[in-house]
C-alpha cells in the first residue's frame, strides 16, 4: 500500500508545481507579448529594413548595404553622431552632477523634505511635450523668461536656439530639468542606506563636509553612482524630442541628432531603409553600452 500513496503524493505534488507555474507563466506571458510586440519584433523589423530598399507600397528589394553606404555619405551623418555626443557628455557634467547634489541637500533637510522632494519630482510628472513647449516659452527672444532675467541684472539677451553656441546647451538645459526628479529620488534612495556611524566616525575625525561625501557618501554608493552614469549615456544617446519640438535640428544642423536624422529619413525622405540603418548603429553602440552595464552589476553584486 506505501507505494501507490508515494505515487499520490508525487502526483498532488507535481499537481500544485503545474498550476503554480501555469498561473506564473500566465501573469508573465502579458510582459513577454509587450517585449514581443513593441521591443522585439521592431528591432527584427530594423535590422531586415536596414538591407532593403522598402517605401511600404511597393514590393521591397533587397540592396544588401547600400542603405549604410548612403547614409555614410550624407552630409548630416557626421554632425548627427557629433553632437548626439558632445549632447551626451554635456548632460553628464550637468545632468549627472545635479541630481546628486540635490540629493544631498534632501537628505540633509529636517523640514519640510516630502514637500520638496514633491517639487524636485513634479517635472516627471509633467508629459515631455508639456515641458519642452514651456521652455520653448523661456528661451523666447522677445518676452522669454530668461532674457527677462538677464535683462534684470544689465545683461545682453541671449538668442538661446537661434545660435549655434547656444543651441545645444540650451537643450542640455531642458534634458537636465525634465529627469531631475527620477535621477534624485534614486540618489536619495541610496543615501539613506548609507549606515549613519560612518558619518558619526568621520565628524569625530575631523571630516567636514566635503571629506564625509569624499570618503564616506560617494564609496557607499559607488554602484548606483555607476549604473546611473551608464543608464544615462544610454537615455541621452538616445535624445529626440527636444531637437525636434525646440529648434527643428538647427541651426546650422547644430542640434540634429543620431534620432532626429533616423526620424527625418523615415518620415520625411521616406527612405525607411537608411533610417533602419542609423537605428542598427546606434543600437549596437547602445548594446556596447549595456554590456558594460550588465557586467559592472554583476561584478558589484
Amino acid at each position: 500500500m506505501a507505494v501507490p500513496q508515494t505515487r499520490a503524493a508525487k502526483g498532488r505534488r507535481f499537481g500544485i508545481i503545474a498550476r503554480r507555474n501555469i498561473t506564473a507563466y500566465g501573469f508573465l506571458s502579458g510582459a513577454l507579448i509587450c517585449f514581443a510586440l513593441f521591443s522585439w519584433y521592431p528591432m527584427f523589423r530594423e535590422v531586415v529594413l536596414s538591407f532593403q530598399e522598402n517605401n511600404f507600397v511597393d514590393p521591397p528589394v533587397w540592396v544588401g548595404l547600400e542603405n549604410f553606404k548612403s547614409v555614410f555619405q550624407d552630409p548630416a551623418f557626421k554632425s548627427a553622431w557629433v553632437n548626439t555626443g558632445v549632447f551626451t557628455l554635456l548632460a553628464l557634467l550637468v545632468g549627472y552632477v545635479i541630481p546628486f547634489m540635490t540629493a544631498l541637500v534632501l537628505n540633509e533637510l529636517r523640514h519640510a523634505r516630502g514637500y520638496l522632494r514633491f517639487v524636485v519630482y513634479l517635472p516627471v510628472m509633467l508629459p515631455p511635450a508639456v515641458s519642452v513647449l514651456l521652455f520653448k516659452w523661456f528661451y523666447d527672444p522677445g518676452p522669454g523668461l530668461f532674457n527677462q532675467v538677464l535683462g534684470l541684472v544689465h545683461l545682453p539677451g541671449l538668442s538661446w536656439l537661434d545660435s549655434t553656441d547656444t543651441a545645444l546647451i540650451s537643450l542640455v538645459i531642458v534634458s537636465t530639468w525634465m529627469n531631475l526628479g527620477s535621477g534624485t529620488l534614486i540618489y536619495l534612495a541610496a543615501l539613506q542606506t548609507v549606515p549613519s556611524e560612518l558619518y558619526e566616525a568621520a565628524e569625530l575625525d575631523g571630516a567636514g563636509v566635503f571629506r564625509r561625501i569624499r570618503h564616506v557618501t560617494i564609496p557607499q554608493t559607488r554602484l548606483i553612482l555607476l549604473v546611473m552614469l551608464l543608464l544615462q549615456v544610454i537615455a541621452t544617446m538616445q535624445v529626440f524630442i527636444e531637437p525636434y519640438l525646440l529648434t527643428g535640428g538647427g541651426p546650422e544642423d547644430a542640434t540634429v541628432t543620431v534620432v532626429y536624422l533616423m526620424y527625418q529619413y523615415a518620415f520625411n525622405f521616406g527612405n525607411f531603409g537608411g533610417g533602419s540603418a542609423l537605428g542598427l548603429m546606434l543600437m549596437i553602440v547602445l548594446m556596447v553600452f549595456s554590456a558594460v552595464y550588465l557586467r559592472v552589476s554583476r561584478d558589484n553584486t
